[in-house]
């Protein structure tokens, strides 16, 4: 199998960034070898596996990038199935340009409001710029923090069509059990029952982004 390759980026922080590229790596694991491969200088991917008292079933080995992503990414793409890049929250950052340029496909995490899917707008024309080298690449918008009640998010639907970016039909829910799983180093997956909803929101993204 040839090993697919994701990033989750976004040019500000605070936007679930980590917490849906680790959950994504646990589910993606469950249908073969994951790892995270950490490009944050903030180290928040491999702050999140420290926290763990048990480990992840399977287990998401969290790599830190040293040096260039793509060199990352060849160092270890013979040895997993999936790799997901935990990129910095700056388009500042070369680290996501060399992530652009050779990934399968890029999640880019807002919250429901306008203002925050207008301050994704820079790394919408990133992603135009780094298909110039890597034509394939796939790019979604993915709506989290969803309130159900919550007008502004449903007002989201109009924002979205300014984008050439398209959104994810799936949406993640404001769920306190996104920060649980953070606090204890772990995935919703690994939360039974209790993270059964956000385990299933996961599943729906990833149903999404796997090619057929």
């Amino acid at each position: 199998m040839t090993c697919r390759v994701f990033a989750v980026a976004n040019q500000k922080g605070g936007v679930g960034k980590t917490t849906l590229a680790m959950n994504l790596a646990a589910g993606l694991a469950r249908r073969g070898p994951c790892a995270v491969l950490d490009a944050d200088p903030q180290g928040s991917a491999s702050s999140w596996v420290q926290l763990a008292t048990t480990p992840s079933n399977p287990a998401v080995p969290v790599i830190e990038v040293i040096a260039a992503v793509h060199d990352a990414v060849e160092a270890v793409r013979s040895e997993y199935d999936y790799l997901v890049i935990d990129c910095p929250p700056s388009t500042e950052s070369p680290r996501v340009a060399q992530a652009l340029s050779c990934v399968d496909c890029v999640l880019i995490p807002v919250l429901p409001s306008p203002m925050d899917l207008w301050a994704s707008a820079h790394i919408e024309g990133m992603v135009k710029e780094a298909r110039a080298i890597n034509p394939g690449l796939r790019a979604f918008l993915v709506l989290n923090q969803m309130e159900s009640r919550n007008a502004m998010a449903r007002s989201m639907e109009e924002v979205f069509r300014e984008f050439t970016v398209p959104a994810l039909r799936s949406r993640l829910a404001r769920r306190a059990v996104y920060r649980t799983a953070a606090l204890e180093g772990r995935s919703v997956y690994d939360l039974g029952p209790r993270g059964d909803s956000a385990e299933k929101e996961i599943e729906s993204v990833i149903a999404e982004i796997l090619p057929a």
